[in-house]
């Protein structure tokens, strides 16, 4: 399971006397000092211009990687509610009535979300989502880069248009999951993967909205509403308002066999 890590910070002091000597030195004549003091201000109008030019060539890979495109959740601003998750408001597969409501909380850049996909999704939506056992929903918690709140809200605008095919995008993004550690989720990449990969939909509106970040307030407010259910990684669950203890499918599938006894079935 992907984990949310504290920013660690290292410093290293210069050494006061990198010479290690502790020796008096001859001092210089005057000529030198007048060299060495060019020399500094020489130094120094060659390191300005390399951190201009450094500047300028970051703001532009920015440009073109898409980047400066993907804000963070201090940038996203609005009113929203964190104080529970809405069903309602969330993609959902399986019967409305059933006993147990299974939350899967998820990164789409989580390569332990993709993994949990290819070896359990099947298994778990035969045994229980087609038996009408459960009732699975899917929420954001999109913390690995700035590009998952992008990938996030790219299926927040998929669903938004027809629910069924948000878990066609959700499975093909994963199959298309790029590195973890590498912004890869970008605006042209996600427009492009979606006019390539996902059918019956309306591109323009689905552009329209990904563009416009019509859904990066519903993202954040997924993730703020995990945090508050004390979620710290991907994939994890939640059975009946309950989150699920332990990484494991056991530990999930457990859980909800524990909720249908409980309910008599």
């Amino acid at each position: 399971m992907a984990k949310t890590k504290p920013n660690q910070a290292k410093t290293n002091r210069p050494n006061p006397n990198p010479s290690g000597t502790g020796q008096a030195k001859r001092p210089h004549p005057k000529p030198a000092r007048t060299s060495n003091r060019f020399f500094v201000i020489a130094t120094l109008a060659v390191s300005v211009v390399v951190l201009a030019v450094s500047l300028v060539f970051l703001k532009n890979s920015e440009a073109s990687s898409g980047l400066s495109d993907l804000p963070n959740y201090t940038e996203i601003r609005g009113d929203y509610d964190a104080n529970g998750l809405k069903y309602e408001k969330q993609p959902h597969l399986g019967e409305a009535s059933a006993k147990v409501k299974v939350i899967e909380f998820a990164d789409f850049k989580c390569p332990a979300c993709k993994k949990w996909k290819e070896t359990y999704f099947e298994q778990f939506k035969k045994d229980y989502v087609d038996t009408g056992k459960v009732e699975l929903f899917f929420a954001n918690f999109a913390f690995i880069d700035r590009d998952s709140i992008m990938a996030a809200s790219a299926g927040e605008a998929i669903a938004a248009q027809n629910n069924d095919k948000f878990w066609e995008f959700m499975s093909k993004l994963y199959d298309h999951q790029g590195d973890e550690t590498k912004i890869w989720a970008t605006p042209d990449f996600l427009l492009d993967f979606v006019k390539k990969n996902i059918s019956g939909i309306d591109q323009d509106r689905f552009a329209a909205d990904l563009n416009n970040h019509t859904y990066m307030l519903a993202v954040k407010e997924d993730f703020k509403t995990a945090g508050n259910y004390g979620v710290n990684g991907t994939p994890q669950f939640m059975v009946n308002g309950k989150l699920v203890k332990g990484g494991a499918y056991a530990d999930l599938t457990a859980a909800i066999d524990a909720e249908l006894a409980a309910d008599g079935n």
